[in-house]
């Protein structure tokens, strides 16, 4: 493996200037055409390819994220801050504590784009569903992308129901982690490897986990051998990982570059969350170093102390970044990041800040 610089500068060639390589239905005839000879173009050095399969996979149907008969009740997306509370905030930019917070978020900013070595995976997860998780998940992979200048990959490793492909503002999905497990292959390039992802909107890619079906969630050999082999593409994978105590979540969080736990902004869920930090610095390698808090709000009406609440969390010796309440993402739908509002925003690029901080630190 070269350096970093180098690692990166061999990805983005692959996205300009190398040709696009298109996706067929069936990804095994793909594999026999570029082992013929004639396959490969006179300008292009010969590589070693692998011998495609005697069975073809056949492509799976595409589905709908959102039943079309409920996507017209979605309505408009509301803005993150209420038109009084973005007019007060227009008049604080006046002020010097303004340019306070412009160089903190400068700060965070820079840390961001530094370079990797190898792919870093960051796995999110929570004690329970809904408390933000794939919430969480699609804002860090959207804030990485903004950021940083290299592949950037969203993977869904929730149950069959998740809910990221939505967060991510996905129409449709088709292929799924179960899917590409049985296709990869060391001969892939970057460009083979994106024709079976989700390009999102604002940048980046997505892996869902399934077809939005009920059906069996995803195992942990499926897990590995997806995260292993898309390491080698992508600079950064944040993985949405199914609520501990299952199987995949362990497996991730344990081997995983860094990990953010979301917690909600309750009692029980603080005591919860605590509970999982004090088994993250009991595992072999302890992964309180690498760990950080995502506190989210869920409710306006909250009476917890949000002090009180990330200084307990903080003990074990973790960050914690507070999510406020935005209405845009209460709202649930596709995020719209103009949309958001603007502590919103400041708090999700202080979070990919601290957990890439901990990512690059792994060797």
């Amino acid at each position: 493996m070269t350096g970093g610089g180098d690692w990166q500068r061999d990805v983005l060639r692959e996205l300009t200037d190398q040709e696009p390589i298109a996706v067929p239905e069936h990804p095994a005839v793909q594999a026999a055409v570029s082992d013929t000879p004639d396959s490969t173009p006179p300008s292009t050095p010969a590589r070693r390819r692998t011998h495609a399969p005697q069975v073809p996979v056949p492509a799976p149907e595409s589905h709908p994220t959102v039943d079309p008969r409920l996507a017209i009740a979605l309505g408009n997306p509301q803005h993150g801050d209420s038109a009084a509370r973005r007019a007060g905030a227009s008049l604080r930019r006046l002020t010097a504590s303004a340019t306070q917070e412009v160089a903190e978020q400068t700060r965070f900013a820079q840390e961001l784009p530094q370079p990797v070595t190898t792919g870093r995976v960051i796995a999110v997860t929570s004690i329970r569903g809904g408390v933000g998780k794939s919430t969480v998940s699609a804002l860090l992979g959207r804030t990485f992308n903004h950021y940083r200048h290299d592949p950037v990959l969203t993977l869904e490793a929730d149950a069959a129901l998740g809910t990221l492909p939505v967060r991510m503002g996905a129409d449709t999905v088709r292929w799924c982690c179960a899917d590409l497990a049985r296709i990869l292959t060391p001969a892939m390039q970057l460009t083979d490897v994106t024709g079976y992802l989700v390009p999102v909107t604002d940048g980046g890619w997505l892996l869902p986990a399934s077809q939005g079906r009920v059906g069996a969630p995803m195992d942990m050999r499926t897990y590995r051998t997806v995260t292993l082999a898309l390491r080698r593409y992508f600079a950064v994978t944040v993985v949405d990982c199914e609520t501990l105590p299952g199987e995949v979540a362990r497996t991730a969080m344990d081997t995983a570059h860094a990990r953010v736990v979301v917690a909600p902004m309750t009692a029980e869920g603080i005591h919860g969350t605590r509970q999982v930090l004090d088994w993250l610095g009991q595992l072999p390698h302890s992964a309180l170093a690498t760990t950080v808090v995502a506190l989210s709000a869920n409710s306006p009406d909250t009476t917890l102390d949000p002090k009180t609440a990330a200084a307990h969390l903080r003990e074990p010796g973790v960050p914690v970044v507070l999510l406020p309440y935005d209405r845009h993402l209460a709202q649930g739908g596709p995020i719209h990041t103009a949309m958001l509002g603007r502590s919103t925003r400041d708090a999700a690029v202080r979070l990919a800040a601290e957990v890439m901080q901990r990512a690059v630190r792994v060797r």
